[in-house]
């Protein structure tokens, strides 16, 4: 299990995590996101929208990105100029694309969900290794 590393610089505030590949880590992710954004005092319809987002593109990353054994998924949360960012990387280096699903597709809606709710989305390369990072922001409550 990974620990919570929170660091306060320069008004940006972060909390990271590793987790495995694993479909229980996404229950997992969205407790450590209602635990960290209780922290922070962040509740309501932003947090609501977050533990989304993170849902979407943490299931993405569990559901698409091939890695080797071993690999685990990086989880961020950041605070910083009034935003909220939830960050889920991976090894793989595919770029995430939004896809118009069919209306009787089970799948392939996450993306176009991640547009509608967050003030900006978007990747890029992963911090550490290869891979990309996916993140979603929101705008905080003044």
């Amino acid at each position: 299990m990974s620990e919570a590393a929170a660091n306060a610089n320069a008004e940006v505030t972060d909390a990271t995590w590793q987790l495995p590949r694993t479909p229980h880590s996404a229950p997992r992710a969205r407790q450590l996101l209602r635990t960290q954004l209780t922290h922070w005092r962040i509740d309501g319809e932003v947090a609501e929208a977050a533990e989304l987002l993170l849902s979407e593109l943490i299931t993405n990353s569990l559901k698409h990105a091939s890695a080797p054994p071993g690999h685990e998924i990086g989880l961020r949360l950041a605070t910083y100029e009034g935003r909220l960012r939830v960050e889920v990387a991976d090894t793989d280096d595919r770029r995430p694309l939004p896809r118009r699903a069919a209306p009787g597709d089970e799948g392939g809606r996450g993306l176009a969900l991640v547009q509608a709710l967050a003030e900006r989305w978007g990747f890029c390369p992963r911090s550490q290794g290869s891979g990309k990072a996916t993140w979603a922001e929101l705008a905080l409550p003044r």
